[in-house]
């Protein structure tokens, strides 16, 4: 629909306009700058042999330095986001990309372990901040009302990642030998080079404040610079909470571990599933990759699926309880049959994982006092996502001492059963008042972002 169809209808706000305007204009590039954010700190999951075969890296060696990338991220995030307030969305989103494609850029050259260590927590410093980042940037364009519609089409981009991830990096990985370059060497320049390129293009149609939109006009200028204030104004006046306290809040506590459970099945997957695909002999680089999307696919199919059955449900602890046994079920199973049969049983594990996040998040906002909501929420995002540290590692190492990966899936077994546990004790019947989300979180990570209320919320001293 073109900008002028938009305008004709009278019933058509000034806010609604300019609205329609950002989803538009700002949306596509952000959505593609998500996807290929997603395949650069992911690819790595497709070379641990290669690593190990060039460079000596071993699975614990693996597993270390894919969560290195986790801590990285987590030490530079909050500083990144000051530094985004500082310069605006179009230069430091563009400085984010393209600093983190040439990290990429860099990672061609891994010759030991050292460097791949140091390159994959340069990669999380690079990286760090361009998600929470994007949602700032939603937030002060658009107010309260409009953001549901942003997020849900930005988080696409992170679904979309993982579809496109597997059959793209193993396309790459086919050109093995050009040059006398190894496949891996090419995936990580190309990938790489294509961020560099992204970044570029953003920096050309990123528009860091709503009084430098020349396709807005005055009146849309105005009228959505006043839904912005009216927001930013609630914000203010909400009370200081320090995160020590927070910590100490049971609610705060239970939400923190299921969410690291989640995170723990979650990154296990991203990071180990090609090298459990490529059990099955006669793979090429591409069909493992190939491969390596059908549990995004069936995960994508279900949880939007189920969002439209459990978004109007009383409580969703029950359906809550039941994905995360299916994670449970899902990773025991990996551990039996062939390796086509735990393929089957990883896709129902990632099925569970990601159909919990979708119920997890709506939860966790209508689950806390609105007192301790935002905070709360990005506590639980913070420490949660630290999973993602732990899950590679802890399967790295399992996979050096006892030479397979049985002990790791295990292990996600037992945590998706006590995530179980803690479901059960979650605040997970919404109330009268409470707002019914339909959109549905598409990863399980950094979601908390997009979880602002148009409710007077508590900043955090």
């Amino acid at each position: 629909m073109s900008d002028a169809a938009v305008a004709a209808g009278p019933q058509v706000t000034a806010e609604q306009r300019a609205t329609g305007k950002f989803l538009r204009r700002m949306m596509p590039i952000l959505v593609l700058m998500l996807l290929v954010n997603n395949l650069d700190r992911t690819n790595v999951g497709f070379i641990q042999d290669e690593l190990r075969a060039d460079v000596g890296v071993s699975a614990t060696a693996y597993g270390l330095g894919a969560g290195l990338f986790f801590i990285g991220y987590a030490l530079f995030e909050v500083p990144s986001n000051m530094l985004l307030e500082r310069f605006g969305a179009r230069v430091w989103l563009t400085r984010i990309m393209i600093t983190w494609g040439l990290v990429i850029v860099a990672m061609c050259f891994i010759h030991n372990v050292t460097t791949f260590y140091v390159l994959r927590f340069l990669l999380g410093v690079a990286e760090a901040g361009f998600f929470p980042g994007a949602m700032l940037y939603i937030t002060q364009w658009l107010p309260d009302s409009s953001r549901g519609r942003a997020t849900a089409l930005f988080l696409g981009g992170s679904a979309a990642a993982g579809i496109v991830t597997g059959p793209v990096t193993g396309a790459l990985l086919e050109l093995h030998g050009a040059g006398g370059v190894a496949g891996w060497r090419w995936m990580f320049g190309i990938e790489g080079t294509l961020s560099v390129v992204v970044g570029v293009i953003a920096g050309f149609f990123l528009v860091s404040r709503i009084e430098d939109a020349r396709w807005l006009s005055a009146e849309e200028k105005g009228a959505l610079r006043a839904s912005v204030a009216r927001d930013e104004a609630r914000r203010e006046r909400a009370p200081r909470v320090s995160r020590l306290r927070l910590m100490f809040h049971p609610q705060v506590a239970l939400l923190t571990g299921a969410f690291f459970a989640m995170t723990l099945t979650g990154y296990a997957i991203t990071f180990w599933l090609p090298s459990l695909i490529e059990e099955i002999k006669g793979l090429s680089p591409f069909e493992v990759g190939l491969l390596s999307a059908i549990p995004a696919i069936a995960s994508m199919i279900a949880m939007y699926s189920m969002s439209h059955f459990t978004d109007r449900a009383p409580d969703r602890r029950p359906y809550l309880a039941v994905t995360l046994l299916l994670s449970a079920v899902g990773t025991y199973l990996a551990t039996l049959g062939s390796p086509w049969f735990g393929l089957a049983a990883i896709t129902l594990a990632g099925v569970g994982s990601k159909c919990a996040a979708t119920l997890f998040w709506p939860m966790a906002q209508t689950g806390l006092d609105l007192r301790i909501a935002a905070p709360g929420l990005a506590l639980v995002n913070s420490i949660g996502n630290l999973g993602g540290f732990v899950s590679p590692f802890l399967f790295g190492y399992l996979k050096d001492t006892t030479g397979s990966t049985n002990g790791g899936l295990y292990t996600l077994s037992a945590a998706s059963l006590l995530a179980i546990l803690a479901a059960r004790h979650l605040r997970g019947t919404r109330t009268a008042d409470a707002p019914v989300s339909a959109t549905p979180a598409a990863d399980t990570t950094d979601t908390t972002d997009a979880t602002d209320t148009a409710s007077e919320q508590p900043r955090v001293s």
